[in-house]
């Protein structure tokens, strides 16, 4: 679709391109000499003024639609809507070498964990301080393998709690990034 809104405007531009030209052909090769010539040379000019300035209202009319349609796009591919429930929040996930995917999670949960655990985004152990997240979106990071790990951020602040007890707060931007 965008393609075809570029080649219509691109034709459109090159239809008016044409279109001067020929008049300034037309009126450059006449062998007629009039004393009116300077008129003819001014609305020519007028002409070709029209008709650069039509050309660059419409290369500023495809690069808007371009730029929209990019913007589009990226905010079409920026987030991922899973769950259903009355509460939504913004959970990111960041691998090793810096990747984002972000996640809109729609839920009735209580708390995080248990939200991204129902969606399958996150699984671990148990141990003494709650649970251990080893994978988070398909993404193992185990720090007793090659001493990486998973590190819990809520608000773009490490967190004080574990993700198995930190309570949902609509709005709230919560996200895992391995780190060593």
């Amino acid at each position: 679709m965008k393609m075809t809104k570029t080649k219509k405007h691109l034709s459109l531009c090159l239809c008016i391109v044409l279109i001067a030209a020929t008049a300034l052909f037309t009126n450059g090769c006449s062998d007629k000499q009039t004393t009116n010539s300077p008129e003819v040379t001014t609305e020519a000019a007028t002409t070709t003024q029209d008709t650069e300035a039509a050309a660059q209202d419409t290369e500023a009319t495809t690069q808007d639609t371009e730029a929209s349609t990019s913007d589009t796009e990226a905010s079409t591919s920026e987030s991922t809507v899973l769950g259903e429930g009355e509460t939504s929040f913004q959970f990111t996930v960041t691998d090793k070498d810096g990747n984002e995917e972000q996640f809109e999670i729609h839920t009735d949960k209580a708390t995080v964990g248990e939200a991204l655990l129902d969606l399958g985004l996150i699984e671990g152990e148990d141990g003494d301080y709650g649970l251990y997240v080893k994978t988070v979106n398909g993404i193992t990071a185990d720090y007793d393998v090659d001493g990486t790990y998973w590190a819990f951020y809520v608000d773009g602040e490490y967190a004080t709690s574990g993700v198995d007890t930190t309570d949902i707060t609509a709005g709230a931007t919560y996200s895992f990034k391995v780190e060593k």
